[in-house]
């Protein structure tokens, strides 16, 4: 299927309309329970602080079983967790069972942790064609063309047998874990939510196959399902789509 863009005048338009599709997604499932893998990022921040402000009360929370495409191996209260973030913004502001929170734990030993974490996925989301079938996974661009913590120095994570694997920062060595390839394109939707002329050039190479733009692992993101790019006008020039 081809990609579906969504292109936005600032990042909080982005912010504000993502939010009411992403409502929209989660009223439309059949059954009681909605699988969603969160990103870190900006965007993803806005999305949460709008989501707390307007729909802190709204009904459709108690369908959402949260996750994480990936996360930084550090305690839940430092500022680079992932979870952290969203506990901060979002989890504080609405009303959910614990069980409905499934965070990967930062603090523990990422060999142990990478192994827990793909289990818990195995037992709790639905399997189709023998992987994981998120009903949506959000994941951000990164300057160099990562997604999830997917790097252009570790794309053996792409072709993972593994729901899940340990990667690391290709400056810091900061360790991190994150779902794989195959997981990633067995999802129901992928939604890309980005900003910032920064990503305005590896954009515009993925979404037009260009030569070279098979280094960057967010050019490998072509789900079974539907595959979505939410950006604001820096980041996704218009005119460059035609």
């Amino acid at each position: 299927m081809e990609p579906i863009i969504h292109v936005f005048k600032t990042p909080e338009d982005l912010a504000e309309s993502f939010a009411l599709q992403l409502i929209s997604w989660i009223n439309a499932t059949s059954g009681d329970t909605f699988h969603l893998a969160l990103s870190g990022g900006r965007t993803p921040s806005l999305l949460f602080s709008i989501l707390a402000a307007k729909y802190s009360q709204e009904v459709f929370w108690k369908k959402i079983h949260f996750w994480w495409g990936d996360e930084r191996m550090v305690a839940q209260g430092d500022p680079e967790s992932n979870f952290g973030v969203v506990d901060k913004l979002l989890f504080s502001r609405i009303v959910l069972s614990q069980s409905q929170i499934h965070r990967i734990k930062g603090e523990s030993i990422p060999i142990e942790e990478v192994k827990r974490y793909g289990l818990e996925i195995s037992k709790k989301v639905p399997m189709v064609n023998n992987w994981p079938e998120f009903d949506l996974i959000m994941l951000g661009l990164g300057d160099d063309g990562h997604t999830a913590s997917i790097f252009p120095n570790q794309m053996q994570l792409m072709e993972s047998e593994e729901i899940t694997g340990i990667a690391f920062h290709p400056v810091t060595g900061q360790q991190r874990i994150t779902l794989t390839g195959k997981v990633l394109n067995n999802a129901k939707r992928v939604a890309f939510l980005i900003s910032g002329a920064s990503k305005a050039q590896i954009f515009n190479e993925i979404i037009h196959s260009s030569e070279d733009s098979s280094v960057y692992p967010a050019s490998h993101i072509h789900p079974d399902g539907e595959l979505h790019w939410f950006g604001d006008k820096d980041s996704i020039n218009e005119n460059g789509l035609k």
